[in-house]
């Protein structure tokens, strides 16, 4: 989360008092009392990577908490007084053995609700009261369906529902009228994969031994991506180049899905001038990954990811400029990729700043399918409903950019507006589509 980790000992010492923000890691096996002295100010409380099982009853003694993450502990029951906590609105329990989750639990004015990766078969009906809800991570659960009393959710505009046992998505959640990023890959209505190693005609498969790794890149929610080299001369040949960049999937479940969901829909998405270029699979049964292009010198990410007061939207560095030109250029980039991806059936998922990257000529490259869904076994209407959920994503994605354009042409900021005002519009059956946006960009550029 980016700040300081304190320990128990300065806890216990009365040496944080007045802090707003705790977080211990410390193998502890219950919630240290201590912790109430700081109730006069106190926010955010992580307690993640602990041995957890329980709070206490008198956890709305902090008064001001707002944000309590406990991933990575040994909680079974999601725990009911937190719906008593008078200002909880961000709750994140990823990681965990959590199979029931009472209607207590979930405090009305719950606004990020994380619940990855867990044992939970249902979810209560009273999630329909959560009308502040943006954003509702599920993936990796062993849910059948959803309430339908959700439907009421009137601003989720964020859901996680991956590697789940849903028999299909429920028609309310193509209602929603600010729903912008969902993924649902590996259920058993989408897209199943025989075999998730089974050779893909038009990308070539190589191993580990093909390739030798050096130094790490990055690293995002499904796996690590290095700087490498092709060992494999054909290779070398075949692609143009020696040097390569791999991503290695980790392990079975991600906050995104499976990692033979993410390797299947870039590789059925194909290529395209603005996705970063995928020379290879990996598909051995021990690791998957993928090997593409190094990104050329000169190209940074647009944005970063969102903070936890901006929730769903993406943060921007201090600084940042963009001509209403550039805005221009960036948004029909997106939209030509978006419909070259959504003509292959495949949805992003993840139509975030913080996952494209540009020069100073404002070329794009856009990557990430950690949050892809295959639209494949989706009749026409979902994909089309599919379609304006991401057309809203490169709504939000203008608006997110205007504010750091200056006042040079007042004309192309009004159509870039209305566009983006079209792009938003609560009913998705009246948002345009990727192709007839990116005639409408093509026409302002």
């Amino acid at each position: 989360m980016g700040y300081r980790v304190q320990t128990l000992a300065q806890l216990k010492a009365g040496q944080l008092k007045g802090i707003t923000r705790l977080q211990l890691v410390e193998n502890l096996t219950e919630f240290p009392r201590e912790i109430f002295d700081l109730a006069d100010t106190l926010e955010i409380l992580d307690l993640s990577n602990n041995q957890l099982s329980s709070l206490p009853d008198d956890l709305p003694r902090l008064a001001h908490l707002k944000i309590l993450f406990a991933s990575n502990n040994r909680f079974e029951v999601l725990p009911e007084v937190l719906g008593q906590c008078p200002k909880l609105e961000m709750i994140g329990f990823k990681a965990n053995q959590i199979h029931s989750v009472p209607e207590a639990s979930l405090p009305l004015h719950t606004r990020w609700l994380i619940l990855t990766d867990n044992q939970i078969t249902a979810l209560p009906e009273c999630m329909g009261q959560l009308q502040r809800l943006q954003k509702l991570a599920l993936a990796g659960n062993r849910l059948t369906s959803l309430p339908a009393s959700m439907a009421q959710c009137h601003n989720l505009e964020l859901v996680r529902l991956s590697a789940n046992a849903l028999a299909a998505l429920p028609s309310w959640l193509f209602k929603l009228p600010k729903l912008t990023w969902l993924a649902f890959a590996g259920n058993p209505f989408s897209h199943t994969l025989v075999d998730p190693h089974a050779d893909v005609a038009s990308v070539p498969n190589v191993t580990l031994a093909d390739i030798e790794l050096g130094d790490k890149l990055g690293e995002g929610a499904s796996g690590i991506i290095y700087q490498g080299r092709w060992l494999n001369s054909a290779m070398v040949a075949a692609t143009g180049s020696e040097h390569i960049a791999v991503k290695l999937f980790k392990g079975e479940v991600t906050s995104d899905g499976y990692p033979a969901d993410e390797l299947d829909c870039c590789l059925t998405t194909g290529e395209h001038p603005n996705l970063i270029k995928v020379l290879a699979h990996i598909s051995q049964q021990d690791q998957l990954g993928l090997v593409m292009s190094l990104i050329p010198q000169g190209f940074y990410n647009l944005g970063l990811p969102p903070s936890l007061e901006t929730c769903t939207r993406d943060t921007f560095k201090a600084g940042t400029k963009f001509s209403l030109k550039d805005i221009t250029k960036i948004a029909l980039q997106l939209a030509d990729t978006l419909a070259h991806m959504h003509a292959q059936h495949i949805s992003h998922g993840d139509v975030y700043a913080h996952n494209m990257m540009i020069n100073q000529q404002m070329s794009l490259l856009f990557g990430d399918f950690g949050a892809a869904s295959n639209l494949a076994k989706l009749s026409t209407s979902e994909r089309n409903a599919m379609q304006a959920i991401e057309v809203r994503a490169l709504g939000c994605l203008i608006d997110d950019l205007l504010p750091f354009a200056g006042a040079n042409d007042e004309a192309l900021r009004a159509q870039l507006r209305q566009l983006k005002a079209l792009c938003m519009q609560p009913e998705l059956s009246c948002r345009p589509r990727f192709s007839d946006i990116a005639k409408t960009l093509t026409a302002l550029c």
